[in-house]
């Protein structure tokens, strides 16, 4: 039988992680530290696996799930299955979530698609944290080089980023992935990064960061969560949450975030030179 009631969320699976997580024996520790670096595999890996790959056996994951609340692996998986059907549909099922809301008219998308926006650059003026913002511009404004990236749905957040560097003077080099090349032997003392991720996080983004946190390079992420895999890794840590529409996500508020850090970084680097 679980110890407790299960978590009612991927949120709430997290909170408890963090809350239970030291005290726990070490062969549970072991599962509570591999399922906090990767959660996202949870809904498609078998116990078998996940057990295999955080060096434990399978009847320690599943005292690790009673532990946790569940009652056993499926109901964990479960959690994380309709989790990440909610927020990650695929294009096709997004498609009938806007035919679901009335007339697929270009009118009616545009007019979805902005009020989508307004409502995201509203939680960002409400939520955004100023103390986090000064020491993600001291960060990268003291940096030799920004390095940048950003994959898949933050490509164009990291593009954007590097146009403005570039505009601004700023030394940047951007981690695109064109080609499959590894630009990580680029990071050098002095250097900086800033990643941009959001769920289902890009693996490459997240090593790339993890690498620079080995080097003892400071970290500046824009993510979605805490709970984010960016988090986990340290340094200073852009919250922003996009509203959607039929569940494509509006990415203006993480644009102004975005410019708001690129042309402050700029601003710092000037004055100091001047």
């Amino acid at each position: 039988m679980p110890d407790q009631p299960a978590p009612q969320n991927v949120e709430e699976f997290h909170q408890r992680l963090r809350a239970m997580t030291d005290a726990l024996p070490k062969r549970l520790r072991q599962c509570a530290e591999y399922l906090a670096a990767h959660a996202d595999r949870i809904a498609l890996s078998t116990v078998a696996e996940l057990a295999q790959a955080a060096g434990v056996q399978p009847s320690a994951l599943m005292r690790f799930c009673q532990i946790m609340g569940f009652s056993g692996f499926s109901e964990m998986q479960r959690l994380f299955r309709e989790s990440y059907a909610q927020v990650w549909p695929d294009y096709a099922t997004r498609l009938r979530n806007l035919s679901a809301q009335g007339p697929e008219s270009s009118t009616t998308l545009l007019a979805g698609f902005i009020d989508a926006s307004r409502i995201s650059l509203e939680k960002l003026a409400k939520t955004a944290e100023p103390d986090r913002l000064e020491a993600a511009v001291a960060t990268l404004g003291a940096a030799r080089v920004v390095h940048v990236v950003g994959l898949r749905r933050a490509f164009a957040v990291a593009a954007y980023l590097d146009y403005v560097f570039d505009k601004m003077e700023v030394p940047c080099l951007l981690h695109d992935g064109l080609g499959k090349l590894d630009r990580g032997h680029a990071l050098q003392d002095g250097d900086a990064l800033l990643a941009v991720s959001f769920a289902p996080y890009t693996p490459e983004t997240i090593a790339l960061a993890e690498r620079a946190h080995a080097l003892g390079l400071p970290v500046v992420a824009i993510t979605d969560t805490t709970l984010s895999p960016l988090s986990r890794i340290g340094g200073t840590i852009l919250t922003v949450a996009e509203v959607d529409f039929g569940a494509f996500r509006s990415m203006s508020a993480t644009m102004a975030l975005a410019l708001a850090l690129a042309v402050s970084v700029g601003s710092c680097r000037r004055e100091v030179e001047s």
